[in-house]
């Protein structure tokens, strides 16, 4: 059971892959219903879930630089903050992508592709609540496996969603719109496994 002082860092990190989650559930709502005329009013709210990400981030760094001793070496503890700070950036730009593009209508296969992500995000969040068991690592490694497999799955996805672009459209603008888009999507997949791949570092050098 970890002390007061070192549940603060678990439960920081619970509570930046929950804004995570709700970052990545907003845009699958905009995607279900989009409408381009209200593009700006999502990207807001969309902040809302990216400040909050920031703001955990910060707090970490804060209590990294004043702390003199940690669950884990704090340089690992600042590389999963700032992953974690990374997917709810990588989440909030594909919606940006919406706006620069000034996209019309939801790419095929975007919707799709977002709730597989939402489902690596969600899958993240519980690692890092199963975090703070890091010593007794069987469950957290069975976690990873299943991440990476997911990770696996919309790398599938991906390449067929890039393929459909070009199937689906012959204007070259729309083509490349839909492409930013996909790739977006993939960089979010990308980075939940980077923060699996973090925890498994730490495991490595605590076990």
């Amino acid at each position: 059971m970890a002390n007061k002082t070192d549940r603060f860092y678990f439960e920081n990190f619970v509570a930046a892959t929950e804004a995570s989650c709700q970052a990545v559930n907003y845009l699958i709502q905009c995607l279900s219903h989009y409408n381009p005329s209200e593009i700006r009013n999502m990207l807001e709210i969309m902040h809302g879930y990216e400040h909050t990400g920031d703001r955990k981030n910060h707090e970490m760094s804060a209590a990294l630089a004043k702390a003199f001793v940690t669950p884990v070496d704090r340089e690992d503890l600042a590389m999963i903050s700032r992953s974690i700070d990374e997917l709810t950036d990588r989440i909030e730009e594909v919606l940006q992508h919406f706006y620069m593009d000034n996209v019309s209508k939801t790419p095929p296969r975007a919707l799709e592709f977002a709730t597989k992500v939402a489902d690596c995000c969600s899958l993240t969040q519980r690692i890092m609540e199963e975090f703070s068991n890091f010593k007794k690592p069987a469950r957290l490694r069975q976690m990873i496996v299943e991440l990476n497999e997911l990770e696996e799955v919309c790398d599938a996805i991906y390449l067929d969603a890039m393929r459909s672009a070009y199937e689906e459209s012959d204007l070259l603008w729309e083509v490349l719109s839909w492409r930013r888009i996909y790739k977006g999507l993939e960089d979010c997949a990308d980075a939940c496994e980077h923060i699996g791949d973090c925890i498994e570092t730490v495991i490595m050098k605590n076990t």
